[in-house]
Formats: structure tokens, C-alpha cells, sequence
């Protein structure tokens, strides 16, 4: 006997007195027979009485039993038929075996039985349904049938506990449709930040004469009006060349769709004022507050700005979006903001303990050359300064051989290790040529201090720098050499460059302006004046740039091998394993540039289990914007970028369509 049914003996009741007589009885025993058989009779119909009971008793719960079974089933039953959700059940082919009345009431009464549920909705394949399980075999979908939006809930059941027995599949039916429209509703109603500015206002101004200034404003103001009246936003102008516009989120898919022509029409106006005006539109949004959109709508417009400006960037959170930006930027004559810029960064220079100057990854001579100028920069005011630099090509290492003949450079350079250990929380760290955290050459020393400056001409991509102390980004200017020559002349007034600092920073400008080609203006001839007379030698420039026999035959090969795409468009590659990849492909890409017909060339190579991809173009073509689509950036005739690709034809095939989606905007802006 188990314990269970040991202890059952002494449950109060009717067991346990029937126990106690017949343990009485025994002890009466003893004392007196005749009393004893009298008591055992009364014990015995004791006994039958209990068993009566427990009988009558049995069949009592018996019959609530089966009662309550029958009342669950015809519940269950009646659930099932009557449940307020569509339900309907499917055999593991999709087949209908059962459906309640409300999924009828969505088919109208058709009749579904034995028929499969995917030739009534094709969304509802059962390979389709089968894939949106988790791994408690739950499933959930969402699909619109007849304009209705259901989300689709369910499960995997067993029919039964026979080994190898089938299966079948239960879903309910959702009517989410209220909730997905008051959803989109709120989402279209939301409230957009846009901050707008007239980003050449005051070289049109100039170039106008004054009695037509007004009629300038007048029409920037009147287009801007007409182009957003569909909206029904508020358009305020808050300052003499900056507008700030709130709108509804619904209307943004349509000016994105019109590919923001507002910029070609302000680009049109055409008041005899000699240079065309141009916006730059940055828009914030999915904020959670106001004020975030507030600081998103800021940022986006000073990343137009950061990248030549007439274009519109919308910033999303983290996520940015551009539109436009096909235009080449108009050079600023002033040097009011070098001047600036120059005694902020000496003030700097004469607070830190110790200056540490660093360019991109695998430095070019415009890096290196605009770290020499401000080495030298910091020097003149007494204080310590490196150079980090780890990788660079063969004109730099040109340029460094030249260097080693000087005594005071020769500790100056320093690896990315050696950077890190030297650095403290007082060391000003200035960034050049670069505004890109990850391109720099030490990326972990911007997290070691708060003392950053950055002085870089490339257009601003979305990555950036954003916590420099002093920011001096100029997009118009040629390269990073000529912006640091201007702020040199700023930060000391007779300041001294040897002849190779000199000739390292004309070289950095002669590169980036493919001497002076492209991107030149008047200040960039100021610039390559004042170097000549700190005694530049052209001829030991051009030495700086002369290649070996196999780096030549290498270019030539990659220029032979060139194929046309799109008429205009030449593109090649590198053979792999050459020396010096990257500047061969970048000097080739200019040499494409030279071929009849061709106004920009792509040339590709592999380095490091990437694929490197340099852009060259004469200006009708913005190889920015192209490679942008790859994760690269640059100039409007000068960019590059880095590509994660399994091999060359991958790196092709995506060029190729990075290329045909830029034409097709530029195509439909020209045409609208």
C-alpha cells in the first residue's frame, strides 16, 4: 500500500469510524462474546450501508461528468462557429477543411470548403505562411485583401498523439484596417522642419547691380511661394538669406518625387544678375520632439552647405538622403574666414602642451603636404608638434625621402601606436583633408581628446567630425594645401617655410587641381604666389611626381584596356598585385580624362581585400554624387571610394548602376 492510500485510511469520515468500531469490537471481545456477535452485525451493515452510498455516490459524479463534457463540447462547438475573429483551418497543402462564420462574412459566402485559401489570396501561399512562423510555431503575417488590412495570427497543430499523424494549421483573421489608417494618418500629419538659404547670397548680390536687387529677392521669395502653396505649410523668412518652412510629412513624397526642381527654378532666375542663385534645403524629421527636428533640420543644412551647397539633404535621425548637388561650387574671394579661423587655431596652438596633426589613410601629398604646412604653423608659436602617418603612396614617400636630408624632421612622424601613447586629455589634435572619423589615420586618438580641429575641402558626406572645437570646412577650395597657406600668412605675420615645406604644399595643390585645372580660382593662384616667393622650386615639384618605368607601362595598360560606357564614360581596372595601386589608378583616371569625347572616367583596383575606385570628371558629370551611392565622396570632378566586393565584376556591375541611376535624375531634372 503506497502512502497515498495509507494516510486515506485516517481522512475524517466515514472509513475511519467504521475502523474504530471494528477495533472496539476486538477488544470487546475479551470481556463479553454475546455483546461482540451483536456488535459485529451492527458492524456489517454498517459496512453495506457505506458501500451503498459509495456506490450512489460514484454514479452522482459520474453523471455531473459526462454532463459537464457534454455542456464543454457544445461550448467549444459553439465558440468556434460564433467567435468573433475570421478563423479558419488549413490542411498542410493550404486546402480549407473548416472556417467559422466570420471568415465566411470576409469572402462574401463563397463557398471555401476543400478548396485551396492561396486561390483566393495569392499572398497567402502556404510556403509563405509557413515562413513568418517563430520557434514556438507561431505565425504571424500581415496581408490586404479586398482594400482590407489583416494581420494574420495562428498556429501549427498536431490532430492527434499517433506518432507520424498529420497536421493542421489555424489562423485568425485581424481587421487592423482602422488602426493602419489612423497609424497613416498620424504619420502624414506630422510635422516637418525645413530650414532653407540662399547659400550664395552675397556673390549674387555683388553681381548684381542695385537697382535690380530687390527684384532678385522679390522673385526668390515669389518661387519659393508657388512651388510650396500645395502644402498649405507656413513659410517664414527669418533672417535676409535664410527661410524656415513647417509642413506636413504627406507632402514630402511629392517634392521628392519632382526631385526637389525648386532648385532649378531658383538656378533660373535671371534678373541681370551675373551669377545664378542657388539653395541649399536642409529638412528634419521623425524627431520625437519638435525640437528635434529643430536640430536635425540645422544639421542637414549645414551638410548642404558642407557639400557645396544648391542641394537639399534630409536627415532622418541617423539615417541622410540627398537631392541635387550636380552644380560645381563658386570660389569665395574674401579671406575673412581664414583670417578668423587662423587666430582661433593660434589661440589653440597656445593653450595645448603639445599639437599632434594627422591627414587620411594612405596619405596623399595634399594631406601630408597641408600637415607639413601646419607643423610649421605650430613651431613658429614654440610649441611641440607630430605627424601621424602610417600609409601613403610613392610621391609622399618622394616627398619624406627629401624630408630625411632635414635634421628638425627627424622624429617628427610618428606611427598610430606611438600617437596613442602620447596623447593626453590638454594635446590639440588637428585633422586635415579629411572630415571623416573612420578615414582618419588614428580614429581612436579623436576619442582621447576634446581639442580637435579640422580643416578639410572635400564636400561633407554623412559621416563627419562633429565635436572639433574649430571647424574650418571650405568646399570651394582647391585642396587642403591652399586652405592652411592662407591661414599660415594669418598666424604669423612673417612666417618662415623652408623650401620644402613650401614645395610640399604647392604640391599638394598642383595634385588636387590637376595644375591648375580644375577647381582653381583666384585665391589658389595667391596661394602657389606666396609659395613661390617662400621659395618653391616648380622643377623639384615636378620631380616629386615622376614614376618608374613599371609604373608607367601600368597606367598605360590601364588606359588601353578602358572601355566606353554611356557614350561619354570610360572605365577600367588595375591588374592585381601592381605597387602604388591607388595612385596609379587615380593618375590614370586623369589620363582618361585627356581621350576626345570622354568627360569622366572610373578607374578600380584591388588593395586590401577591397576595391578601391577613383572618379575623374571635366564637370558635366558630378562623379561625387555617383560614388556617394558606394560609399565614397570627393568633389564634383574629383571623388573616390572603397568597396566591399567579391571580385571585379561585382565592383563593375555595381558602378554601372550607381552610374544609370545618377543619368536617369540628372536626365529628368534637365528635361523638367
Amino acid at each position: 500500500m503506497d502512502n497515498k492510500k495509507f494516510y486515506s485510511i485516517f481522512t475524517p469520515g466515514m472509513n475511519l469510524y467504521l475502523w474504530m468500531i471494528f477495533i472496539l469490537l476486538i477488544l470487546m471481545a475479551f470481556y463479553n462474546m454475546w455483546v461482540t456477535i451483536v456488535g459485529l452485525g451492527v458492524f456489517c451493515f454498517l459496512l453495506f450501508i457505506n458501500a451503498k452510498n459509495k456506490r450512489e455516490k460514484s454514479k452522482e459524479i459520474t453523471k455531473y461528468l459526462e454532463n459537464l463534457t457534454f455542456h464543454v463540447d457544445s461550448a467549444t462547438k459553439d465558440t468556434l462557429l460564433y467567435f468573433p475573429l475570421p478563423m479558419v483551418v488549413l490542411q498542410l497543402d493550404g486546402v480549407i477543411t473548416w472556417y467559422n462564420s466570420g471568415f465566411s462574412e470576409i469572402f462574401e459566402g463563397e463557398v471555401l470548403f476543400e478548396k485551396p485559401i492561396q486561390s483566393f489570396v495569392k499572398e497567402l501561399q502556404i510556403s509563405e505562411i509557413m515562413s513568418h512562423q517563430d520557434e514556438k510555431n507561431h505565425i504571424s503575417l500581415d496581408i490586404v485583401y479586398n482594400k482590407q488590412q489583416y494581420h494574420i495570427m495562428g498556429n501549427v497543430v498536431k490532430i492527434d498523439s499517433i506518432p507520424g499523424s498529420n497536421y493542421m494549421v489555424v489562423l485568425y483573421w485581424l481587421d487592423n484596417t482602422e488602426f493602419k489608417q489612423l497609424k497613416t494618418k498620424h504619420f502624414n500629419e506630422k510635422m516637418i522642419e525645413s530650414i532653407i538659404v540662399i547659400d550664395n547670397y552675397e556673390e549674387v548680390m555683388q553681381s548684381t547691380e542695385e537697382g535690380n536687387k530687390p527684384q532678385v529677392l522679390a522673385e526668390i521669395d515669389k518661387r519659393l511661394s508657388n512651388w510650396l502653396s500645395f502644402t498649405g505649410g507656413v513659410l517664414k523668412k527669418f533672417e535676409r538669406d535664410k527661410y524656415i518652412f513647417i509642413f506636413e510629412q504627406k507632402y514630402l513624397k511629392q517634392l521628392e518625387e519632382k526631385k526637389f526642381d525648386i532648385l532649378d527654378h531658383i538656378r533660373g532666375i535671371n534678373i541681370q544678375n551675373k551669377i545664378p542663385v542657388t539653395l541649399s534645403i536642409g529638412i528634419g524629421m521623425h524627431g520625437t520632439t519638435f525640437m528635434e527636428n529643430d536640430a536635425y533640420a540645422k544639421a542637414a543644412i549645414d551638410i548642404a552647405l558642407g557639400r557645396g551647397g544648391d542641394q537639399v539633404v534630409i536627415k532622418e535621425g541617423t539615417h541622410l538622403r540627398f537631392f541635387g548637388g550636380t552644380t560645381k561650387e563658386l570660389e569665395k574671394r574674401t579671406k575673412v574666414k581664414a583670417r578668423v579661423v587662423a587666430y582661433a587655431l593660434r589661440e589653440l596652438i597656445s593653450q595645448a602642451n603639445h599639437v599632434m596633426i594627422m591627414g587620411h589613410q594612405n596619405g596623399d601629398v595634399d594631406s601630408v603636404g597641408a600637415s607639413i604646412g601646419l607643423y610649421r604653423g605650430v613651431r613658429s608659436k614654440g610649441k611641440r608638434a607630430h605627424i601621424i602617418l602610417n600609409t601613403y603612396n610613392s610621391t609622399v614617400k618622394n616627398l619624406l625621402s627629401r624630408l630625411n636630408h632635414t635634421e628638425e624632421y627627424d622624429e617628427v612622424f610618428i606611427t598610430k601606436t606611438q600617437a596613442l601613447d602620447m596623447i593626453t586629455e590638454n594635446t590639440l589634435l588637428i585633422v586635415t583633408d579629411t572630415h571623416r572619423a573612420s578615414f582618419t589615420e588614428c580614429p581612436e586618438a579623436l576619442n582621447q581628446t576634446e581639442h580637435i580641429v579640422v580643416i578639410d575641402h572635400h564636400r561633407r558626406g554623412a559621416e563627419f567630425i562633429d565635436n572639433a572645437v574649430l571647424l574650418y570646412h571650405e568646399p570651394y577650395a582647391s585642396s587642403a594645401c591652399e586652405m592652411v597657406t592662407e591661414v599660415l600668412q594669418y598666424i604669423e605675420k612673417d612666417i618662415k617655410l623652408s623650401t620644402i615645406e613650401a614645395e610640399a604644399l604647392y604640391a599638394g595643390i598642383a595634385v588636387d587641381t590637376k595644375n591648375f585645372s580644375f577647381k582653381t580660382g583666384v585665391r589658389t593662384f595667391e596661394a602657389a604666389s606666396f609659395l613661390r616667393r617662400a621659395g618653391m622650386d616648380p622643377i623639384a615639384v615636378k620631380q616629386l611626381f615622376q614614376s618608374d618605368l613599371e609604373t608607367y607601362i601600368a597606367k598605360a595598360d590601364i588606359v588601353k584596356t578602358a572601355e566606353t560606357y554611356k557614350e561619354s564614360i570610360a572605365i577600367s581596372y588595375a591588374k592585381d598585385n601592381i605597387q602604388n595601386a591607388q595612385m596609379i589608378i587615380a593618375q590614370s583616371a586623369d589620363e582618361l580624362l585627356n581621350i576626345s569625347g570622354i568627360t569622366a572616367s572610373f578607374v578600380l583596383c584591388h588593395a586590401n581585400d577591397e576595391i578601391l575606385i577613383s572618379g575623374r570628371s571635366l564637370g558635366d558629370i558630378n562623379v561625387q554624387v555617383i560614388l556617394e551611392k558606394l560609399g565614397g565622396g570627393g568633389h564634383l570632378s574629383v571623388a573616390g571610394a572603397q568597396l566591399s566586393a567579391s571580385n571585379m565584376e561585382e565592383a563593375l556591375q555595381k558602378l554601372k548602376i550607381a552610374i544609370d541611376e545618377y543619368l536617369e535624375v540628372t536626365t529628368n531634372a534637365n528635361n523638367n
